[in-house]
């Protein structure tokens, strides 16, 4: 499937197995790698506030969540008929304020939970390129198609993005000593803001996440956007758009992630967790034959045989 020589990714001596409670979060390459920690059963939080997509947006929520600083009518905004706020993406919006506050703080609870039980945090960056709100001078997360001419549109450079990340490896690891962070950089490219901006702005996301990852203990750098680059250098591994990857690439990505960051222990049961999962998928053209209710026994005797080793899995 690859077209060069692999990326060379060593074996990491801290490895994810089904006792490891993880935190993913970032950009939508994050969703993708959450849901497949997801369909394998893995104990797994995936970007609680949504999408976001650059280090300032990743380290305020973060800092709100350690903290317990919760949302107020000051934080959230009404626009096209529904409440927003400028920290979180869009999905979390709703029409009513009072539920959208709720959901918010309740949020920060859970987040709260999440991050100090974890054992590793997956931090994927998407792109260097901010919207700053004129009136207010605060960088956004989300914009929430509120004009355009509202904000100011800027490029953080590569020492406001490695203060970006320090903050949020120090606030982390202060919480929880015990965590260990996976940075990466999703491979999705930023057309939107031009083929050469969206280069310069993986470049200073890369060169940042190089000297911190090189200079501080806990973290490690798994090189998404160099395996979608060098490897998988094929339109065929790409979604329609051409921009976002497609299933090919996303599971070609996830088996080399698998092969450095999962346990040997973890990785012997996965076969058996896909197996079920297909068969839960799987559709009889004759639901009440013996045949069929045969199968779902099975099933459901694999299902009990991995909740009695592993009582938090979930079908």
């Amino acid at each position: 499937m690859q077209f060069t020589t692999p990326v060379p990714i060593p074996k990491s001596s801290h490895s994810i197995d089904y006792a490891s409670k993880v935190v993913s979060l970032g950009s939508c390459f994050a969703e993708n790698m959450g849901n497949k920690l997801d369909y394998f059963k893995f104990q797994n939080t995936t970007n609680p506030f949504g999408i976001l997509f650059h280090p300032l947006a990743l380290q305020k929520i973060i800092h709100k969540a350690v903290r317990q600083e919760l949302f107020s009518e000051k934080d959230v905004f009404y626009h096209n008929e529904r409440w927003h706020s400028f920290d979180v993406h869009s999905e979390l919006s709703l029409a009513d304020k009072t539920t959208f506050l709720e959901n918010l703080n309740s949020g920060i609870g859970n987040f709260h939970n999440a991050l100090l039980e974890s054992s590793h945090v997956i931090i994927t960056l998407g792109t260097s390129w901010v919207y700053r709100k004129i009136e207010t001078d605060a960088i956004v997360a989300n914009c929430h198609k509120v004009p355009q001419a509202a904000f100011k549109k800027e490029l953080l450079s590569v020492v406001q993005i490695k203060e970006s990340l320090l903050e949020i490896i120090g606030t982390i690891l202060t919480f929880n000593p015990k965590t260990k962070l996976i940075f990466t950089v999703s491979p999705v490219r930023h057309i939107k803001d031009g083929f050469v901006e969206n280069q310069w702005s993986k470049a200073n996301l890369i060169s940042s996440l190089q000297e911190v990852v090189h200079a501080t203990e806990s973290t490690s750098y798994f090189p998404s956007y160099e395996i979608m680059m060098d490897e998988l250098r094929d339109y065929r591994f790409y979604a329609e758009d051409m921009i976002h990857p497609g299933s090919l690439a996303i599971d070609y990505i996830w088996k080399r992630f698998a092969e450095t960051w999962i346990s040997e222990d973890a990785s012997s049961i996965m076969p058996e967790i896909d197996s079920i999962q297909k068969g839960l998928n799987h559709r009889s053209f004759n639901p009440q034959s013996e045949q069929h209710q045969k199968f779902l026994e099975n099933l459901q005797n694999k299902i009990l045989v991995l909740k009695s080793k592993y009582p938090f899995m979930e079908f």
